[in-house]
């Protein structure tokens, strides 16, 4: 009963408001004259229309093809514990099937062009939920890229442009570190804990430890857990009535179509650019992230390609 009252406070705002989660009116008209046989039904009826369930281990799990053993112990808990905190970090959960109805189709073609594995899509997700997050380690971008990591594999990183915040960009530089990792380990399961650990420090732990599976290491609680993740995310990603959760086709975000201007010279002021495009300068940066300042130095002359969003797909205010 104490965890009950709980709920109950946790709700109060709610009650405030006159809305409560799985309440009829009838209850809440009971409520207001605070009957306590009511209270006691209305506690009733949410401990019984809440429930967590278990989650059954599916079959054949894998990554890229390659069979997670679910019948080792330690393996089985680790994957049960990731399948659990995705499938009951709602929220979160269904931002991630939001997000990726609208970013996975840049994505995958970009994998499929480059060789590497769908699976590596969900490799994104859990990096960055698909967002352009900066980490405590100034990590960037949907791939995570760190600077000097971007910069070998192709990525114009500066203060006035950062290509880590160029979706297609970011992503062909990770498809090569991928293709690298792949070279060395000859494990596609390697080479995502290899994306998170590092290609030196997966081999040094390897060759430390005598083994050569990502199963039979013993790492860090980080990278301990990475390929779990994946595996967990593309799961109820990939079966979501499954793990219950509902949607329409309308609830997702949908992806913007662009059209690409070459641009090889120095813009003194976006703002004033994008109103000559019929934008705005928040949807000149919210379709280039990568243009870190309000201007573009160009000194070289560098073609760069921006996308404009088409038309018909923003509304402004401007004016009104």
């Amino acid at each position: 009963m104490k965890m009950i009252r709980r709920i109950l406070v946790f709700l109060g705002v709610v009650f405030t408001f006159g809305v409560l989660v799985n309440a009829t009116q009838e209850d809440l008209a009971e409520i207001k004259v605070e009957k306590p046989e009511a209270q006691k039904a209305l506690e009733e009826k949410l401990v019984s229309d809440y429930n967590v369930y278990a989650i059954e281990m599916p079959e054949n799990l894998n990554f890229a093809g390659e069979l997670v053993p679910v019948s080792n112990p330690d393996i089985r808990e680790r994957m049960d514990r990731e399948l659990l905190v995705n499938t009951y970090w709602q929220s979160n959960g269904l931002l991630l099937f939001k997000r990726a109805h609208k970013y996975f189709p840049v994505i995958e073609p970009i994998l499929k062009e480059y060789g590497i594995p769908d699976d590596f899509k969900y490799l994104a997700v859990i990096e960055s939920g698909l967002t352009q997050a900066v980490s405590p380690a100034r990590a960037t971008g949907f791939w995570q890229l760190l600077k000097n990591t971007a910069r070998e594999y192709g990525l114009e990183v500066n203060q006035n442009v950062d290509e880590r915040y160029h979706i297609e960009k970011a992503t062909i530089a990770a498809c090569k570190y991928i293709n690298q990792s792949k070279k060395r380990f000859g494990s596609w399961t390697l080479s995502a804990a290899a994306y998170n650990a590092g290609n030196h420090g997966v081999s040094k732990r390897l060759a430390s430890q005598k083994v050569d599976t990502y199963y039979d290491l013993l790492l860090g609680e980080e990278t301990g857990r990475y390929v779990f993740r994946i595996i967990a995310v593309k799961e109820i990603l990939s079966n979501p009535k499954k793990y219950g959760f509902n949607f329409e086709e309308k609830d997702l975000y949908q992806h913007i179509p662009t059209y690409n201007i070459v641009v090889d010279e120095r813009v003194e002021n976006f703002a004033t650019f994008a109103k000559e495009l019929n934008i705005n300068y928040k949807i000149l940066k919210l379709h280039n992230p990568w243009l870190r300042e309000p201007h573009l130095n160009n000194a070289s002359g560098k073609e760069y390609l921006i996308q404009i969003p088409k038309d018909g797909y923003y509304s402004t205010t401007t004016g009104q």
